[in-house]
């Protein structure tokens, strides 16, 4: 699907309150388009509805009017370079940035991985910063929705409908 139609789409899913569904249609053009600046510029905007700070400051990055805060999260949860460039899902040299601020970011975090691994890192070898890797790292929970809510409380309702009618059944054959 080309890029044009799939963001409109995005702002189809965003409208009528898909959140979800538009979250993964973005995620899909970073990871076919990772040098796109805008496109992880809306997939932050769309995490900050989910109030998941350290995710907008992932995807925010390689912005110059990042927020600081968000950038500090993000740093946070993502612990070490190498996990921080992972996260980033950016694939090739940092030539291809398209901002010269982005390629200042791209370079500082792989110069501060290679120096904390001590060998050469290479973004588009990860078995180059694996070793980086090793440390644990827990990955952030979805966010809860009203939606996934209310369907788990349906599940229980029907569950326990179905256990009454059940015992009744059994009741019923030794009356």
């Amino acid at each position: 699907m080309p890029l044009r139609e799939t963001l409109a789409r995005v702002d189809a899913d965003l409208a009528a309150g898909r959140v979800p569904v538009a979250r993964q249609r973005l995620r899909g053009l970073v990871s076919s388009f990772p040098y796109d600046l805008t496109l992880r510029r809306r997939l932050a905007e769309v995490y900050r509805l989910y109030g998941d700070a350290a995710e907008a400051g992932r995807w925010m990055y390689l912005e110059e009017d990042r927020n600081s805060d968000e950038t500090a999260a993000f740093t946070v949860r993502y612990g070490s370079p190498a996990w921080r460039m992972k996260a980033l899902a950016w694939h090739g040299p940092e030539s291809m940035a398209a901002t010269a601020f982005a390629e200042g970011q791209l370079a500082a975090l792989r110069t501060a991985c290679a120096e904390q691994l001590g060998h050469a890192v290479d973004w588009e070898d990860l078995a180059s910063y694996r070793d980086g890797l090793e440390e644990e790292y827990e990955a952030p929970s979805e966010p809860r929705s009203v939606g996934g809510a209310l369907a788990g409380l349906g599940c229980l309702v029907g569950a326990l409908a179905f256990l009454a009618i059940w015992v009744n059944g059994v009741v019923a054959l030794f009356d």
